[in-house]
């Protein structure tokens, strides 16, 4: 007879295969990876930084006149211009060397020592005449002279000044194309120089009054400020010396061709020719005083007038 089997084999085993299931359960599940965890991940996103424009960046309290070079600067530039070879002026044609002496009377014509200051002036008086004398080396070093003396100038000063640069700078202007362009190079940059001063020269309280306007005539280095008395003064030599002139030709006129003997025929020719070539000229120059004179006269009542 066979003894009976074990009380741990005769056990059934649910228990066990239960708790061993949910052993493998658990694990599977703390080891196994989630539905949402096998997608792909998403990329992450980083926000760019942000371009401000530069012109945002500028205080709204900017004007566009802080952008502009200051005056030295472009006056030195304007003496970088001048920077050309010795002969240069010298070697413009005559057109252009005419058109050079007229910058050179639009920049020192009127009282420019009076407008500008001394310094400054006599300068500018140096300047247009190495121009007229087409003197290429002393006009650039005048010109680098100009930028040392802007800072020591009033508000009038560099008023006028700038439109005398500003004038004297169309006339290089009109010289049109020449060479490599220096000449358009000198024009441009006057003008710009010349509308800065006159623009940043706004007159004060502390500046001088403003001269009056006055009249000068000029003949070469000679300039001559017309004021009433003057022009009468004129106009008074004029009739005196018309009337010698008059005077000098009803003599010569009356004096008869017989009352002199000559000693040959040519001697007599020439005398004849000398008799009508005084006449000439004395009648010439009696018309002309006599227009002088009336010219003197109307251009002293109108001076007179502006200033009353």
């Amino acid at each position: 007879m066979s003894s009976p089997p074990p009380l741990l084999l005769l056990q059934p085993l649910p228990t066990l295969t239960s708790s061993f299931s949910t052993l493998v359960f658990l694990r599977n599940h703390l080891h196994s990876p989630s539905l949402t965890s096998l997608k792909r991940p998403q990329k992450i996103l980083f926000s760019k930084p942000l371009k401000i424009p530069s012109f945002a960046l500028t205080g709204s309290s900017d004007s566009p006149h802080s952008l502009e070079p200051s005056p030295q600067t472009l006056l030195q530039e304007l003496s970088d211009c001048f920077d050309l070879p010795p002969d240069y002026f010298q070697q413009l044609p005559s057109d252009l060397r005419l058109d050079l002496n007229d910058a050179a009377f639009d920049l020192s014509n009127g009282a420019v020592l009076d407008e500008c200051g001394k310094e400054l002036g006599e300068i500018l008086l140096n300047l247009s005449r190495a121009w007229e004398l087409a003197d290429t080396s002393t006009s650039r070093t005048l010109a680098s002279k100009l930028s040392v003396l802007e800072s020591s100038l009033t508000n009038n000063a560099k008023s006028a000044f700038g439109k005398r640069l500003v004038s004297a700078g169309m006339r290089f202007q009109s010289m049109g194309q020449y060479g490599q362009g220096e000449l358009q190079k000198i024009a441009k940059t006057m003008i710009r120089t010349g509308k800065l001063l006159s623009a940043s020269s706004i007159p004060t309280a502390t500046d001088e009054e403003p001269k009056k306007e006055t009249r000068v005539l000029k003949f070469g280095d000679l300039q001559i400020e017309i004021t009433p008395m003057k022009a009468n003064i004129g106009a008074v030599i004029g009739l005196v010396f018309g009337i010698l002139s008059w005077e000098l030709a009803q003599g010569i006129q009356s004096s008869p061709e017989s009352s002199v003997e000559y000693a040959s025929g040519n001697a007599l020719l020439l005398a004849k020719s000398l008799r009508g070539t005084l006449l000439a000229l004395c009648y010439s120059s009696t018309l002309l005083s006599a227009c002088t004179t009336v010219g003197l006269f109307f251009l002293a009542r109108q001076v007179q007038s502006k200033e009353n």
